[in-house]
């Protein structure tokens, strides 16, 4: 530092401790600015500074007081000022701006650990004032922002997050996603030309209100989400009706040997009477809800009286009738290393169950005799010969025939809105069996229409984005009157954003970094273990930024 003395001395075997004192023969009142010179009195103070090869720092700064002559002013006397140490503090300015980020890039109590192994100690709370106390960048007036709420606690509290789409950095982060809170904000940003946003019509209404000139773009990811939980919705009512059609081609289901599991193991009677009473409880919980939703109730009342998930109350609702549990793939089971050798002893003739654990046992098994069992018992063709003759039927056992499964609405949603040369064999052969259906042959071309076009979206000049807002045009008038109700409602709420529609297929900006950046502020909040305000985690991730 200029116009002083620095001399340094040793205490102890770590700690360095240097002495600064000040060469200058006056000082200026912060007060009035006189300058002056009769010094009243010296004092010494003793603040940390950064290390030095691992080793802590102390300072012993020696600050001499002066007498302010002018009789105007209303201090008698003023210590003089010190460019790098804050008045009373006990850190210089830089190490307080070291500890200070730190504590934003983690968490009080781990910075606290990380810093003391830096030989730059602070105690939690010291790291918490510090944040707080820092000065949270100054704001570029945004262009082009992304909106998207966040859950500080899922399903009861969300909030919105602001991020500058040119700048690639998080401009506000707001308490609530009501539209009064957005609207307000981009009202005191009156440069903001353009928005993107998910389908909230909270966010739509406060752009609306808060910058009714600028440009309102749909995310197309959130739009093809909105297709999948239509797709979902709409497969729901009409699941009985496509479990009983044929399916057109084989299914992929292992070897007939057993060399691959094919489906999961025979549930014990315990499993099986769990599984009936679940039904049971299922079974009343949807003839409430369609007993409620006749009476004209709301699906949001009836989940609070039923204390039921709104998307259980929705899926019970547009259910033409009641929607049975898909079957589900087997799990990994300890046992899969082992069906070819299984497969190969039961084709040599070996059915007895004992001998084929211990057999696989010695191979490394570590599980039980009774999966080997169950593996067995559904390959068997006739009573072991160990079951009493009395029981013994005098013909073979039929082998029971599986009927073939169809996937639950949510994976038939799911390879509906998929890429066709994306979608896997199994994909392929069900949306093949369910669009023998007249209806489901109707939504599920419409539904890959739609997807077509918002990958397909055009972004050049000329006449292919005309096109492209020509195509998405004529579907939605296709769709409003296909006679399926889940898409038709779908197509009625897109046509009322339809300038944010055409928007997101005619301009390259979307809603990913906004998502990219609520994954940041996730870490963030779990950092913290939830024991954080928002003021605190606001001020984390714009000094963060």
């Amino acid at each position: 530092m200029p116009s002083c003395r620095v001399a340094w001395k040793r205490h102890g075997a770590t700690t360095l401790v240097l002495v600064v004192a000040s060469t200058r023969a006056t000082a200026h009142c912060p007060a009035c600015g006189r300058r002056s010179r009769a010094v009243h009195s010296t004092y010494v103070r003793r603040p940390a500074d950064l290390p030095r090869v691992g080793q802590p720092v102390g300072l012993e700064v020696h600050v001499r007081r002066f007498f302010c002559r002018r009789a105007a002013c209303a201090r008698r006397t003023f210590a003089e000022p010190w460019p790098f140490l804050a008045p009373h503090a006990r850190r210089t300015t830089r190490l307080a701006t070291a500890q200070c980020t730190v504590a934003t890039a983690a968490n009080a109590e781990t910075g606290a650990r990380v810093l003391a192994r830096l030989a730059m100690p602070a105690s939690p709370d010291t790291l918490l004032r510090l944040v707080r106390r820092a000065p949270l960048p100054t704001p570029t007036a945004p262009r082009v922002v992304g909106i998207d709420d966040w859950a500080m606690h899922k399903g009861t509290r969300y909030g919105s997050i602001v991020v500058d789409l040119d700048a690639h950095r998080v401009v506000d982060v707001l308490p609530d996603r009501t539209a009064p809170t957005v609207a307000a904000w981009l009202a005191r940003h009156p440069g903001v030309t353009t928005v993107a946003r998910d389908r909230s019509p909270e966010y739509a209404r406060a752009t609306t209100l808060g910058a009714p000139h600028a440009q309102q773009v749909a995310d197309r990811w959130h739009l093809l989400h909105t297709a999948q939980q239509m797709a979902e919705r709409w497969l729901t009512g009409i699941h009985p009706r496509l479990r009983a059609l044929p399916p057109t081609e084989a299914a992929p289901t292992g070897d007939d040997d057993g060399a691959v599991r094919d489906r999961p193991f025979d549930r014990t009677r315990g499993e099986a009477v769990a599984r009936e009473e679940s039904r049971s409880r299922r079974l009343a919980a949807y003839t409430e809800v369609r007993r409620r939703r006749a009476a004209g109730e709301s699906m949001l009342g009836i989940s609070r009286v039923l204390g039921l998930a709104r998307g259980t109350v929705r899926k019970y609702a547009y259910a033409a009738s009641f929607p049975e549990r898909a079957a589900r793939a087997p799990e990994p089971s300890l046992l899969d290393p082992y069906l070819p050798h299984l497969a190969a002893r039961h084709r040599a003739g070996c059915t007895n169950g004992h001998a084929l654990w211990r057999e696989i046992r010695a191979m490394g098994y570590g599980g039980t005799h009774r999966q080997v069992l169950r593996w067995l018992n559904q390959r068997r063709r006739e009573p072991a010969p160990s079951t009493a003759h009395a029981r013994r039927p005098t013909g073979s056992m039929p082998r029971e025939v599986r009927p073939d499964a169809l996937p639950s609405p949510r994976k038939l949603a799911w390879a509906c809105v998929r890429v066709e040369g994306r979608r896997t064999t199994s994909e392929r052969a069900s949306v093949t069996r369910i669009v023998q259906d007249a209806e489901a042959a109707r939504g599920v071309a419409l539904v890959e229409r739609f997807v077509a076009i918002v990958r397909g979206r055009c972004v050049t000049h000329g006449a292919r984005p005309i096109a492209r807002c020509g195509a998405i045009d004529r579907w939605l008038a296709d769709a409003g009157r296909c006679d399926i109700p889940s898409v038709e409602t779908f197509a009625a709420g897109l046509l009322q954003d339809g300038d944010a529609l055409r928007a997101s297929l005619t301009t390259t900006w979307s809603n990913a970094q906004a998502e990219g950046q609520i994954t940041r502020l996730k870490l963030v909040k779990r950092q913290m273990y939830g024991r954080a305000n928002f003021d605190l985690l606001r001020r984390r991730v714009l000094l963060a930024v």
